[in-house]
């Protein structure tokens, strides 16, 4: 049947199983937004505040549901808008497909109004980029990006399609998507398939056995619960090969909730505000298995010395991540799942008390002193998951209110938390939380701020509104950037110098302002009585936003300088 190139469009994305998509109109995207209309008791689409926030809603919306997410833009400012959304999802492995429009083919390289090489720019920060100027290879695209952003290590793609392309006509034919892999562009595509695009690496037997046979030399196993658990839903398998092994089990930013938060393994967060019990482990374990793990500059501060007593084993389904930043004895290439289901089905039953008795002799979690005049960090968090269901979304954006999530708020499943952890994305929570309530209905969603990120996405609080998807937002506000300033504190000797963010908007107005519920708290009593009202209102399609006053100075503790062993913590 011969069908525009939006139209083609489209149909591809219903083949895809494509029931929402993020956006934001513009010139050269009408035609796809025009078709878009006859399509809308098919395909939602959700038009933000802004492009970043759609990017992020997209994103959220992919690691909390497992699906890939769809975001569209317009071309020039609205493609660039999308960057920091596409850097967000490449470097924590989230399957996003983005669609941008791009001028007239006759106009390309003019300089002409809204032109620019957005395949050019994000080429580096995603799996794939396509420039669409042939509308018979539309449909074929389209199909190869969606498999690559799903297939190996999940990721990014981006189609720009020119304008005219859209407006053109061609035959279309429905392919159903298991057929998709052996059709056209993606057939030959899969022939010639690196490991980490499409063809997902077959472990390999000989490097299964022998860390079979390293584990069953080891005294002191220490495993690395990383971000491929948790994209690769391995969680199950990771947990019975942690039983197995009886090893203590720290987390990445990524990995919570690949491991249970109170699981009696679980050590917490490991790194530069990782807990005592994970550092020190690591520090003293014989053998160190990292499953998914990128070995980042937060997590293995020192390289040199990281794990210094341990031969390291590192699991991975992406080749290019092994002996990237940590020189490894052993590694395993394949996805996280396939691997320990092999290991599984080998490794026999240890006991490893002694050892744990070691590791669980230094705390897992930072305590307080919860008789000041002010709630702290503990208490806040806490109480929402006293209050909370147990089984809530939490989206935070990045700071530290970000650490003070992991630490504190215990992760259960993979894709309950959602934060911006490779790339440090400021901004990155509201639109998550829309995406994340969006493919979730049934599920409270939270999310956890600071006072500095609230001011770059709350302009989303009109989307929230308008489409009623409500979250609660929690502001963790010390009236500072919290974490640079404790940065100047401990390492720049207190010149504290524009980090004071002691000004409007008065939080609690603009919930009110955008139609949501505001309040104000300053103890764990006023905090429930909100929470409880919070959850009322959600039932009503409300979102809340909760303004929580800390201290000014407090710290995430503990805490190791960059560049340092994982040990020497600058503050306990």
């Amino acid at each position: 049947m011969e069908m525009t190139g939006a139209k083609i469009l489209m149909e591809c994305l219903l083949e895809q199983g494509v029931d929402t998509v993020f956006g934001y109109p513009g010139g050269t995207i009408l035609n796809v937004y025009d078709e878009l209309y006859r399509y809308r008791d098919r395909i939602t689409h959700i038009l933000t505040a802004h492009e970043q926030g759609a990017s992020h809603a997209a994103d959220g919306y992919a690691r909390s549901t497992g699906k890939v997410g769809v975001c569209m833009a317009t071309s020039g400012p609205g493609a660039t808008n999308l960057t920091t959304g596409i850097a967000t999802a490449y470097m924590d492995s989230s399957p996003v497909v983005f669609i941008t429009c791009n001028v007239g083919q006759n106009l390309i390289g003019k300089d002409a109004f809204q032109e620019v090489d957005i395949t050019g720019i994000v080429m580096p920060i995603t799996k794939c980029t396509y420039l669409v100027r042939d509308v018979n290879e539309l449909a074929d695209i389209v199909r190869e990006a969606f498999a690559l952003a799903r297939s190996g290590r999940p990721g990014p793609v981006l189609i720009d399609i020119v304008k005219n392309v859209t407006a053109e006509k061609a035959e279309y034919e429905y392919l159903p998507r298991e057929k998709h892999a052996t059709s056209g562009r993606l057939a030959a595509l899969m022939r010639r398939a690196r490991t980490s695009t499409l063809k997902m690496p077959e472990p390999d037997q000989d490097d299964v056995n022998k860390l079979v046979d390293m584990i069953a030399q080891s005294k002191k196993p220490m495993l690395i619960c990383g971000g491929g658990v948790v994209r690769g839903r391995a969680h199950e398998e990771f947990r019975e090969f942690a039983r197995r092994i009886d090893a203590p089990v720290a987390i990445t930013l990524m990995g919570a909730g690949g491991i249970a938060g109170r699981d009696p393994l679980a050590t917490g967060m490991i790194g530069m505000h990782g807990s005592k019990a994970s550092n020190m482990a690591c520090d003293g374990c014989d053998l160190l298995i990292a499953v998914g793990c990128r070995f980042s500059d937060r997590v293995a501060l020192k390289p040199a010395t990281f794990a210094r007593q341990a031969k390291i084993v590192h699991i991975d389904i992406d080749r290019a991540e092994i002996n990237k930043n940590v020189e490894t004895d052993h590694h395993i290439i394949g996805s996280a799942k396939q691997v320990l289901e092999l290991l599984n089905r080998k490794v026999p039953q240890y006991d490893h008390s002694e050892w744990k008795k070691y590791v669980f002799s230094f705390p897992t979690e930072t305590k307080y002193d919860e008789n000041g005049p002010v709630m702290t960090p503990k208490q806040i968090l806490d109480t929402i998951a006293k209050v909370c269901p147990e089984d809530s979304i939490v989206a935070t954006d990045v700071g530290q209110h970000q650490m003070w999530a992991i630490q504190h708020f215990h992760f259960d499943y993979p894709g309950q938390l959602l934060t911006s952890g490779g790339f440090g994305a400021m901004g990155f929570g509201m639109g998550a939380a829309i995406g994340a309530k969006l493919g979730n209905p049934e599920k409270t969603v939270i999310h956890i701020t600071g006072d500095g990120s609230f001011r770059m996405n709350c302009n989303e609080l009109s989307t929230e509104e308008f489409y009623k998807t409500p979250v609660i937002t929690f502001i963790m506000n010390n009236r500072r950037l919290g974490m640079v300033r404790q940065w100047q504190e401990l390492v720049y000797d207190e010149r504290y110098f524009q980090t004071t963010t002691d000004r409007g908007p008065d939080f609690v107005k603009l919930a009110e302002a955008n139609g949501l519920q505001g309040f104000r708290v300053n103890a764990v009593e006023e905090l429930e009585t909100a929470i409880q009202a919070a959850l009322e209102a959600q039932e009503k399609g409300i979102g809340t936003v909760i303004d929580c006053n800390i201290y000014e100075g407090e710290l995430v503790r503990p805490m190791v300088n960059g560049g340092t062993h994982i040990t020497e913590f600058l503050v306990n």
